[in-house]
């Protein structure tokens, strides 16, 4: 049976508070075995008989909106696609430390389009740098994030129109961990 992670867009932000036993048993109404929450910021994990990634992807996201009220968008990677996004390569290059550096991953369904890669490439910068991979973005900040002048509006301007979350890589590296052990 196929195992998936899926990154859900705006669990507990904004708002929208859910705790994660409910989130854990929403997933389970669906017929999915084996779900765990990882951190309480919409990270699900599960199994499923489903290979049709999109119609799944579909079917979740119908059933949270009607179960919670909200969009909620849902972006589905395997284990061995998140340890892919997950591993470390040459482009970490000036970014290892993480006391001095911050790197996210930015979740989308599909490629960057090239007038999001071309917006993004307009915001790099000494401190901010985009590369480009498959359905995903790394975002590394020299610094912390909260330092960066796309914290707090910036990359949400940027990011607008293409359906996205986002997630430390830290975060994700311990998902992998976890979903290796």
């Amino acid at each position: 049976m196929p195992r998936y992670i899926a990154f859900l867009r705006g669990i507990n932000v904004g708002g929208h508070r859910i705790k994660m036993d409910r989130l854990r048993s929403l997933f389970e109404v669906l017929g999915f075995d084996d779900v765990s929450t990882f951190i309480a910021s919409g990270n699900v994990v599960f199994s499923a008989d489903a290979v049709d990634v999109d119609a799944l992807t579909s079917e979740i996201e119908r059933h949270l909106e009607r179960e919670l009220g909200y969009e909620v968008a849902t972006f589905l990677r395997t284990p061995a696609q998140l340890a892919s996004v997950a591993s470390p390569d040459s482009t970490d290059a000036g970014f290892q430390d993480q006391k001095t550096s911050s790197h996210y991953v930015m979740f989308l369904r599909a490629a960057a389009p090239e007038s999001l890669r071309s917006e993004l490439a307009a915001l790099d910068s000494e401190m901010d740098d985009f590369q480009f991979s498959g359905a995903e973005i790394h975002w590394r900040v020299r610094g912390k994030v909260t330092d960066s002048p796309l914290f707090g509006g910036g990359l949400e301007r940027a990011t607008r129109a293409v359906p996205m979350t986002m997630r430390n890589m830290n975060t994700l590296r311990r998902m992998v961990v976890r979903e290796t052990e």
